[in-house]
């Protein structure tokens, strides 16, 4: 299953498509770096959540390149030393990105309250689906029975890992169209320079629908090796 070719044929559109949306990503944030806007990632993302009534929500500083997000159990903003610092559009659209799922979260927005309950089920079938899938292969010829079993008891599990990233796609859409609307209302980024912000922020949507495509033609694949055990 590993080495099987058919398997490079299902993703390799997902893999394109990821490799275009992080060249774009790159491109993207480096043009929104060198363009100066008024205040800094962190100042901006407190301003928004002061303006939403989210001023129990802290913002901290994180390690990492690109490693911004939100904890809903902390409400805690963690943002790269980059975006929390620097005053530069990159870093005011991905800061007020971020704010916009503290807002999400506060507002109860829906498709994040789901989003929220099925981690732990991707995080299990992410971590578990291959062995039983590779077990169920592997012991299917001479435990028909149970081999398939096994198999379809990984694609459920797997399954879990693509509902979370069909689920995120609304989530991340969401919070980057309300960062771009924040900062227009708010006249932190003129409207005129806004095109550098939606780079970025379209760039990095970009990334999560390739993501969520590759396990999609992923699972698709698995049906079909688990189609052809059976019959």
């Amino acid at each position: 299953m590993i080495f099987d070719f058919r398997y490079l044929l299902f993703i390799a559109p997902a893999i394109i498509l990821g490799m275009l949306a992080q060249l774009w990503l790159r491109s993207a944030y480096a043009k929104a770096m060198k363009q100066a806007a008024p205040l800094s990632g962190a100042a901006a993302a407190r301003h928004i959540l002061d303006a939403a009534g989210l001023q129990n929500v802290a913002i901290e500083r994180v390690a990492g390149h690109l490693s911004d997000h939100y904890d809903p159990r902390a409400k805690v903003l963690r943002l790269s030393p980059e975006v929390y610092g620097e005053r530069t559009a990159a870093s005011v659209g991905i800061a007020a990105h971020e704010a916009g799922h503290a807002i999400q979260d506060a507002r109860n927005y829906a498709p994040l309250i789901i989003r929220n309950m099925a981690v732990p089920a991707a995080q299990f079938g992410g971590n578990f689906s291959f062995i039983l899938l590779f077990i169920g292969l592997l012991i299917s010829s001479s435990i028909p029975a149970l081999g398939q079993g096994m198999i379809w008891g990984g694609i459920a599990l797997f399954s879990c890992v693509v509902f979370f990233q069909l689920i995120n796609l609304p989530v991340e859409f969401d919070a980057s169209s309300r960062a771009r609307g924040i900062l227009i209302d708010m006249n932190i980024v003129p409207r005129d320079e806004m095109p550098a912000v939606r780079g970025v922020l379209n760039a990095a949507a970009l990334t999560y629908v390739a993501g969520t495509l590759q396990s999609v033609m992923t699972l698709m694949y698995y049906l079909m090796l688990a189609s052809a055990r059976r019959d």
